[in-house]
This record gives structure tokens, C-alpha cells and sequence, in this order.
């Protein structure tokens, strides 16, 4: 998933997808753990994924307090 398509995602499309992502790392990172997965860059891609995810949620949040800011400041 591009960071082009992250952006494009509605914030709670965004929030479901993100805890769909950490559920299936942690499923990966459990069938790295018992055998050797055959695709390893799976966890790495995944890990990748998430700080995307992460990094959109937490500039729209910045973004929502700055416009309260803005907006408190005006009144």
C-alpha cells in the first residue's frame, strides 16, 4: 500500500486497515517465530505498511488540533 493510497482513505477506513495490518504481522511474526516463513520480506513490508498508517493518522491529528486551535482563537 502507497502512501498516495493512504492518504486517499477515509480516517476510519484508515483505522480499521491499520488494525487489520497489526493483526496480520503479529500473525507473521508468530509463523516466523514456530518455522521459518518462505518470504521474510513479508515482515519487513508489513512493518513498512504500518509506520505509513501511523505517520498519515498522526499528521491528520496534529492537523484536526491545529484547526481547533485556529479555530478557538478566532472566537
Amino acid at each position: 500500500m502507497k502512501h498516495r493510497e493512504i492518504k486517499e482513505l477515509p480516517t476510519k477506513e484508515l483505522v480499521e486497515r491499520y488494525k487489520e495490518e497489526k493483526v496480520k504481522l503479529t500473525k507473521v511474526k508468530f509463523n516466523n517465530a514456530v518455522a521459518r516463513i518462505e518470504q521474510p520480506h513479508k515482515l519487513k513490508q508489513s512493518r513498512k505498511i504500518i509506520a505509513r498508517m501511523l505517520t498519515e493518522m498522526n499528521s491528520r491529528r496534529i492537523e484536526n488540533e491545529l484547526k481547533a486551535t485556529e479555530n478557538k482563537d478566532e472566537k
